[in-house]
């Protein structure tokens, strides 16, 4: 695994760690630490100045969330009037981080400190009820 030091350096320029499990943003990829582990998220092919030394396979995580009868109420009225379903909004939001986090503790589960070439589908499995799935290729790079 990587410092601080040593990954920020070889990827990007980066700010300090503010918070324990709050990701770094940089150009091309989004650095999570914990408990001193680092593990890069990106959608490219590879991480430039990294070499890829493993290779682990497609990793996964999932969700799936249904609407919530609140939230249906307040979509419909935004519906009628205009404006952002924040509802809708944050149901999103957190299903990308459940499943986020559910594809990283696979990759660490097989060793990999990276994740490449990351995507997000959808999809309808009920009736008011959607799954959000994303996958990628864990690796290991130094």
């Amino acid at each position: 695994m990587f410092t601080q030091t040593e990954f920020c350096g070889a990827v990007a320029t980066v700010a300090h760690l503010t918070k324990l499990h709050e990701p770094i943003i940089v150009k091309l990829a989004i650095i999570f630490e914990s408990e001193g582990v680092f593990m890069i998220i990106t959608n490219i092919e590879y991480i430039p100045g990294k070499e890829i030394t493993e290779h682990f396979g497609v990793v996964s995580g999932s969700t799936v969330r249904a609407k919530h009868v609140g939230r249906d109420i307040a979509a419909s009225l935004k519906n009628i009037f205009g404006g952002e379903l924040r509802g809708y909004t944050e149901l999103l939001s957190e299903s990308r981080d459940e499943a986020i986090e559910r594809m990283k503790a696979q990759a660490l589960s097989l060793g990999a400190n990276a994740i490449l070439n990351v995507r997000f589908s959808t999809s309808s499995v009920a009736a008011g009820a959607a799954e959000l799935y994303v996958y990628g290729t864990a690796v290991k790079v130094v």
